[in-house]
């Protein structure tokens, strides 16, 4: 009440301005507690750790491997801490709009490649716990490399529902490499073939828009993140083992990669937030 505010007869101003100032704190705690608000935006600023996997399997013939026991054993770990996996658009959505409400502790999952291990391996699992992921593909490998995934396995992946497929370049290049290779032009030619013939395929074998790009091996600059804009995407993905912010440029977005060492307390540091170690499982 405003009346609260005036001093008793006989109190001065100085009493006047200081309830003025209580008030004006109390008020400001209110809105940092509610979620959503700009206020508790400032407070818990947006950090979403985005995890990176490539491959799956019962052993770790290299360190780009995580073994099936081992993933699950995460996933139980994400939910004994208290997160909850969302949809990489969704964390999008949140880095553009600070009004859009995400979980308290949210982290996102992504896979790179296109390893047929995603789909025996990885895909029963995340239909087991109904987790959301996201593939960058390199379709230059589908159904033609050994160890690749055929169009019909990404095809149920993505009618599941769980699973939303983006690129990863056309075939994987190495940009550093192809621009001392080539020349100017060459170079700035190859570069569209990556960019567009990528998005192409994957939306004329699957569907859907195809907007969203992981840079090979982690690799971009200025030049390469305008040339991915002008192709058509509206975000891309590194591999820097930092949590998304809306500081980050959003044409280079951070990963953690996570290999067989993020185990157990490992993999818990990972995710964003306080971590209470008896949660952790050891798998």
């Amino acid at each position: 009440m405003a009346e609260d505010l005036l001093p008793a007869p006989g109190q001065g101003p100085r009493l006047l301005r200081r309830r003025r100032l209580l008030a004006a704190i109390a008020a400001l705690m209110i809105l940092i507690a509610v979620p959503g608000s700009r206020a508790a935006e400032v407070a818990d600023p947006i950090k979403v750790s985005i995890l990176l996997y490539h491959r799956l399997g019962p052993t770790v013939p290299n360190t780009m491997t995580v073994t099936t026991t081992d993933f699950e054993g995460q996933l139980k770990t994400i939910k004994a801490l208290g997160y909850t996996v969302i949809p990489l658009k969704d964390l999008l959505r949140k880095l553009k709009d600070p009004t859009v409400v995400l979980p308290e502790r949210a982290v996102v999952l992504t896979a790179d490649d296109g390893h047929r291990s995603v789909y025996t391996d990885m895909f029963p699992l995340i239909q087991r716990y109904n987790i959301p992921v996201t593939l960058f593909i390199y379709p230059s490998a589908i159904s033609n490399a050994p160890y690749a995934l055929t169009w019909e396995q990404l095809a149920e992946m993505k009618k599941s529902g769980l699973v939303d497929v983006q690129s990863h370049t056309y075939w994987h290049p190495n940009f550093r490499v192809e621009k001392k290779r080539l020349t100017a032009d060459a170079f700035q030619k190859f570069l569209q073939k990556q960019l567009v013939f990528s998005k192409q395929a994957l939306e004329h074998h699957l569907g859907g828009t195809v907007d969203l790009l992981a840079w090979p091996y982690g690799i971009y600059d200025p030049e390469l993140m305008s040339a991915a804009a002008k192709a058509g995407y509206v975000a891309a993905f590194s591999i820097d083992r930092r949590p998304a912010t809306p500081e980050e440029p959003i044409m280079a977005l951070p990963r953690y990669i996570v290999s067989d060492h993020d185990r157990g307390p490992a993999f818990a540091r990972l995710l964003k937030g306080p971590i209470d170690m008896k949660q952790v499982s050891e798998y």
